[in-house]
């Protein structure tokens, strides 16, 4: 409010230099004289109307001025929000990774990129054993410590996902053919290794079995996943906490 003040007087004191100067200079042209009754009319006039004529002016642009930096926040936060609620529609809430259709969504604009590498789809063997041995709580802590594992992996083109229930997905771009089994053994060994306790101090055995395929340029994701499946399962038949892979 004070600055409409200040920038009201002195549109005000613009508006008087303006009318005495206009004053002075046509008045004396037209043989008449700046002085007594005319020289107050030339200094109250634009006053009275000058000043309280942007005083409104200039409170209203200011109202407007308010009006459009609190919409502009508002759109600022609800696309902030919006943008929130997006990103946790794609994440799974306990473990942070991927949910299956932005996992899938995700490697469908690999293939389309022509990124090639490896899809390591894992399931945690014996899941339900634990959580009947050691209750929902532990099973959770074993999710996140996979989900975290998992989630280390970075590179430009890694992707980390759960797929549903145990089951766990993850892309490495750029890994070769030869590179693939060795890679998948690393990610079954830190799963393995991970250190979780039950309530009575136990520790609580985890393992992964691991089915693989290399995905060659323009592969089909769905299809590829079907065949890492397949692989999984080919794991589990062999015993569990195994890598199976193929090309």
């Amino acid at each position: 409010m004070r600055l409409v003040i200040v920038k009201s007087l002195l549109t005000g004191l613009l508006s008087l230099l303006a009318s005495l100067s206009l004053s002075f200079a046509f008045v004396p042209m037209m043989g008449g004289q700046v002085a007594g009754a005319g020289l107050v009319m030339t200094i109250v006039c634009p006053l009275a109307i000058s000043i309280p004529a942007s005083a409104m002016m200039f409170w209203q642009s200011e109202r407007v001025r308010r009006a459009e930096k609190i919409a502009s926040d508002a759109l600022a936060k609800l696309a902030l929000a919006y943008e929130e609620l997006r990103l946790q529609s794609r994440r799974d809430g306990l473990t942070g990774l991927l949910n299956r259709g932005a996992f899938l969504e995700e490697l469908d604009a690999f293939s389309r990129n022509g990124v090639t590498g490896a899809l390591i789809f894992l399931d945690l063997d014996h899941f339900k054993s634990i959580n009947d041995r050691h209750g929902h709580a532990a099973g959770d802590e074993v999710l996140r410590r996979t989900g975290r594992i998992l989630s280390t992996y970075r590179g430009q083109f890694d992707i980390a996902g759960r797929l549903g229930g145990e089951e766990f997905a993850l892309f490495r771009g750029g890994i070769a053919i030869k590179d693939m089994p060795k890679r998948c053994e690393d990610v079954r060994e830190a799963i393995g290794g991970v250190d979780i306790r039950s309530p009575s101090g136990a520790k609580i055995g985890v393992s992964a079995s691991i089915g693989a395929l290399y995905c060659g340029a323009g592969f089909d994701p769905h299809a590829c996943l079907k065949a890492a499946d397949v692989n999984l399962y080919e794991a589990k038949a062999r015993g569990r906490n195994q890598v199976v892979s193929s090309a």
